[in-house]
């Protein structure tokens, strides 16, 4: 078979035209993705403050072996007592003309005084000091141990008042005995000043008229009362 000259030559540019255009395209090649690569972001740095609360009674006013007492009745008899930003405390220890009543601010540390009565049962010469403390009624004589605060109350013979559940064997009888917390002339100041002591009560915590309002408000349901000798 014969090719002229011409058909030989388009067929080589056709070729070479071909080469040409093959050779031009970029190859072909599979690339596959990679993910940069994330340094982790450093968690945050928390800076915790340790924060010392303040001393209980920084002036010293309650005596040591109260203060530890009451602070273990606290936590005994802690589902009677939820309320814990303060307590109350009373030493039968002291004579009666001097504050004995302790209302200590957990949270803050400060302790506010005021004065209260004892049984007169419980001094039956009338020393100004307690002797002897009973659970029993009609013995007129004051309880020891802790009392959880029950409310504000009203009487028909006393007037405005807290209520008191006793916690202890030392005291459980306090609802029968109506032991509470309420007003009375026999422990006004006037009193204090001219019998250089307070009166007695019948195994109540009675205390001035003046004091009673925003101790009753104070009080409250569910704080510790804890009295000791």
């Amino acid at each position: 078979m014969r090719l002229s000259r011409r058909g030989l030559i388009l067929g080589g540019s056709a070729m070479l035209a071909g080469c040409a255009s093959a050779g031009g395209r970029a190859p072909l090649t599979t690339a596959s993705t990679v993910a940069p690569v994330v340094a982790p972001t450093p968690a945050p740095v928390v800076q915790t403050v340790s924060v010392t609360p303040p001393p209980l009674d920084p002036q010293g006013h309650v005596r040591k072996e109260l203060m530890e007492r009451a602070m273990a009745a606290l936590d005994v008899h802690h589902r009677k007592i939820p309320l814990r930003d303060r307590m109350y405390l009373v030493d039968f220890k002291k004579f009666s003309g001097e504050e004995r009543l302790y209302e200590v601010d957990l949270v803050g540390g400060d302790v506010k005084v005021l004065r209260t009565c004892h049984g007169r049962g419980s001094d039956p010469s009338h020393s100004g000091y307690a002797e002897r403390f009973s659970n029993t009624p009609d013995s007129n004589m004051s309880s020891v141990g802790a009392y959880a605060t029950a409310g504000a109350n009203w009487g028909r013979q006393q007037g405005p008042n807290v209520l008191l559940d006793g916690l202890e064997y030392s005291n459980d009888k306090a609802r029968e005995r109506a032991i509470i917390i309420h007003g009375a002339d026999y422990a006004d100041p006037d009193f204090l000043a001219r019998e250089g002591k307070l009166g007695r009560s019948y195994g109540c915590f009675s205390v001035a008229h003046t004091d009673l309002p925003g101790l009753r408000e104070r009080m409250g349901e569910g704080r510790l009362l804890f009295a000791w000798a």
